[in-house]
């Protein structure tokens, strides 16, 4: 017999009745019934329920034992009585009549426990992070993130992509968020760069001929943290595709996401590849609020700013008369609601640093609220009739400038969509978001810069470049978003150094600037580049909406905390003065005050 086990802990069955077995595992529960004694022993498997009497010598030993004390127990595998049987476990028939036990490791008493989901204290999950990953909802989400990552693999390899890896240590990138740097021993004064991402190697990989390239790639940004956004690390499926369109690279990628996304949805209903919506960034952010729409909602923002031109609503008259816009939020069944809906809505926007929101409620078909009573009776029918509301429907307003109102708006959309229940349940939604703007004019610096990505090629090419005005130059570059969760960024490159010097002359940097900040990418393709494209969906971001989790941290196996700290690890740390001289680097102490 194996030293340790004959068999793993959702192994048996009824079949095995009679068998001499040996198990391994922790003790997940201890349950004492004065004369028997069981024990609900765990391992990565699953449960099998352990039973003793007092007249056996194993008695003494689990007895004194706490739980997650690690054990090796050899017995007989016995039926459950009728009234016993655990229909919720594999294993529920049977129990294990323990005739000898081995103590591997006894724990301490725990810090948390493991059995239950309970909530604890962030620094203590962090902290003790190998017990919270016993936990049976962090083991489930992180074995699901493994198989994410095999079935993405699969797929892609299936789709004819090769898997390649790029270096972790490079240069540090002039733009984008802050690096990760890494002081060079052999070079005095300089630095390494943990990677952002692949970018510039995945694109060299086009330029050298491999085509089409994956990559399930650490990338490293010294940013903060957010709920859908872990610090310092974080992983995707990176790609890459020579000769290709963006329909080409849409008709690669949505195969594999719908297919990863129905095979672990549960059954789920999932955006079918080939029907992902399209949607364009203007029109997204004006019938959503947002460049990354929860399609689950099916509320729709609409303009009407020029219901509100010479408006006797003074407020609004004064902001679409300086330029700004009014959207309109409906908000179907709310007329019956009490006033304090539309109360609680309004200190909620106040509440997120925005003046309020105006708003109109409709009972039995008279409208009501500050707007119908200042807007006019004609004003306010016309408005009602042109958003299409119901007799007991009401409708709120976001005004500002455009962005401060889109924004406002969005984020009501998804209040009133909660709040009213609306959300759609059981589903994920995929769209692209498509045509974002080449460039945009920066009011701080009062100029035109990049709006999104500057290494995306403009649609019209050279010849957009030099006719056309560069705050209505669209770009190749796309979003793909799913239930309101943007998963990536992508875009078909700009792989023509004519045409990456246009777009930076028009932002305002020289051909010197170009060459000097990104010479690496710009010599590559005066060597003949081809036209590619990709995009790098987050792995992280696909498990948290799979696992139906609200925060990256729990599927993720060694998170840091909002600070970028390991609580376990106790990184970042301190180093000695001799690893410091090896560096040839000094620390510096901040500033006090």
């Amino acid at each position: 017999m194996h030293a340790y086990r004959t068999h793993s802990c959702t192994a048996l069955r009824a079949s095995d009745v009679g068998q001499q077995v040996r198990l391994s595992g922790w003790i997940h529960r201890k349950r004492d019934h004065g004369n028997l004694l069981f024990i609900d022993l765990r391992d990565h498997y699953g449960l099998t329920q352990i039973v003793t009497d007092s007249d056996s010598p194993a008695f003494a030993a689990l007895e004194r034992l706490r739980v997650e004390s690690v054990i090796t127990v050899t017995g007989t595998v016995v039926a459950r009585s009728a009234e016993t049987v655990n229909a919720n476990l594999p294993t529920g028939e049977i129990e294990v009549r323990a005739a000898e036990v081995v103590i591997q490791s006894a724990a301490e008493e725990l810090p948390m426990p493991v059995a239950g989901e309970q909530e604890y204290p962030e620094d203590i999950r962090l902290r003790y992070r190998f017990l919270d990953l016993r936990r049976e909802r962090l083991h489930r989400n992180i074995m699901l993130r493994s198989q994410v990552i095999a079935s993405l693999r699969r797929r892609m390899v299936e789709q004819g992509f090769t898997e390649f890896q790029t270096p972790i240590l490079t240069a540090s990138s002039p733009e984008g968020a802050r690096d990760y740097l890494v002081p060079s021993r052999v070079h005095p004064g300089k630095f390494y760069a943990l990677p952002q991402a692949p970018q510039m190697f995945k694109q060299l990989l086009m330029v050298a001929g491999f085509d089409r390239y994956f990559q399930i790639a650490p990338c490293f940004r010294d940013e903060d943290a957010r709920a859908d956004r872990s610090p310092g690390e974080f992983y995707q499926l990176d790609l890459e595709m020579s000769f290709v369109t963006q329909d080409d690279v849409f008709a690669a990628l949505e195969p594999v996401l719908a297919g990863v996304f129905e095979e672990f949805s549960g059954g789920k209903h999932v955006t079918p590849a080939g029907t992902f919506p399209r949607i364009p960034y203007r029109e997204s952010m004006l019938k959503y609020g947002s460049d990354k729409p929860d399609l689950r909602n099916p509320l729709v923002i609409s303009d009407v700013t020029e219901h509100f031109v010479g408006s006797g609503f003074g407020l609004f008259d004064k902001i679409v008369g300086s330029g700004g816009k009014v959207r309109a939020i409906p908000a179907p069944g709310a007329g019956a609601m009490s006033r304090k809906f539309f109360d609680d809505m309004n200190d909620w926007a106040r509440g997120e640093g925005h003046a309020g929101l105006g708003y109109i409620n409709i009972k039995d078909g008279v409208p009501g609220g500050p707007i119908a009573k200042n807007h006019g009776e004609e004003g306010t029918a016309k408005l009602i009739a042109e958003l299409g509301l119901g007799p007991n429907d009401g409708v709120f307003f976001a005004a500002g400038k455009e962005l401060q109102a889109a924004k406002l708006a969005g984020a009501a959309r998804t209040r009133v969509g909660e709040q009213l229940g609306l959300i759609e349940q059981g589903v994920y939604k995929f769209c692209w978001i498509v045509d974002f703007p080449m460039f945009e004019y920066d009011e701080d610096a009062k100029k035109i810069d990049f709006s999104h990505n500057p290494f995306s090629m403009p649609q019209g090419e050279m010849e957009a470049l030099e006719t056309m005005d560069p705050l209505d130059i669209l770009a190749w570059q796309y979003d793909i978003v799913c239930n309101g969760v943007e998963l990536s960024s992508g875009a078909i490159r700009n792989h023509r150094p004519d045409i990456m010097y246009k777009a930076f002359e028009i932002a305002g940097y020289s051909k010197e600037d170009v060459e000097k900040n990104f010479s690496g990418m710009l010599n590559a393709f005066k060597y003949g580049a081809p036209p590619h494209g990709g995009s790098a969906p987050g792995v992280d971001r696909m498990v948290m909406l799979l696992a139906d989790e609200p925060n990256i941290r729990e599927v993720v196996l060694f998170p840091m905390n909002q600070k970028a700290e390991d609580l376990m690890m106790g990184a970042p740390s301190p180093v000695n003065l001799k690893q410091l001289r090896e560096l040839n680097i000094r620390v510096v102490e901040p500033q006090k005050g």
